[in-house]
């Protein structure tokens, strides 16, 4: 990354992404503490507005944005043109490789190939484990290539990191955001126990147990609540 280009991406999340983040939208961050400041680490939130890319750059330091690198789907955003340039040098993308895309040569791309040699430069990759943008404020299940990169970086923290409210101020198919309040809740960080006593299956369900714990305290079911009331009342 040049110094343009990382002027470039403090220039956006200065410019663009805090202000509609904290001014039009509005954001309450839980356990700000917890969100990794420095690579390699992996950030893995839910996506269900084009406004979450801005609303994760917009919680970091102006100094350290140079640093957060969002993976993205490579066929939608290096197609060329304008949506090219900004992803490249204002978001700085690392393009995804979906399934049935060919490297130049024809041959076969391990899609997650630009998540490696990003993790390998330090950086903080933040990755939406669901693969695509969902119905507004619904979990869809996870898709496994977040346990990969856990697996061949153990020691990169992966930060499971959710987000209510932007699936209703700018969902898929919008394209102007409603000010409509952000609720963030960033969990503990999990990593990859490389002693034969976890596999795949283990770290995914581990990681959508944490997902489905921060999604009750932004949208507390009514027996939770109830549960709550009783035990102050006990």
């Amino acid at each position: 990354m040049t110094r343009w280009q990382r002027f470039l991406r403090m220039a956006f999340a200065a410019v663009v992404a805090r202000p509609v983040v904290r001014l039009w939208l509005g954001v309450n961050v839980r356990h700000r503490e917890r969100l990794p400041l420095r690579g390699p680490a992996i950030v893995a939130a839910n996506h269900n507005s084009h406004l979450d890319i801005c609303t994760l750059l917009s919680l970091y330091p102006l100094a350290r944005v140079p640093d957060v690198q969002p993976a993205a789907a490579a066929d939608y955003f290096m197609k060329g043109g304008p949506l090219t340039w900004i992803a490249r040098n204002l978001v700085g993308i690392v393009p995804v490789v979906r399934s049935g895309m060919k490297a130049a040569n024809g041959e076969r791309r391990d899609p997650l190939e630009g998540c490696y040699e990003a993790l390998a430069r330090g950086a903080i990759l933040v990755i939406f484990p669901e693969g695509t943008r969902g119905e507004p404020e619904r979990l869809q299940a996870l898709k496994s290539g977040i346990a990969h990169l856990a697996r061949r970086f153990p020691d990169a923290p992966v930060v499971p990191l959710y987000m209510h409210g932007l699936g209703k101020s700018m969902p898929k198919g919008s394209f102007i955001p409603l000010p409509v309040f952000v609720d963030i809740f960033i969990g503990r960080a999990l990593s990859w126990r490389d002693d034969g006593g976890e596999d795949k299956a283990v770290f995914m369900q581990t990681l959508s147990d944490c997902f489905a714990s921060l999604r009750l305290k932004a949208r507390p079911t009514r027996e939770d609540a109830q549960e709550d009331v009783d035990q102050e009342n006990a």
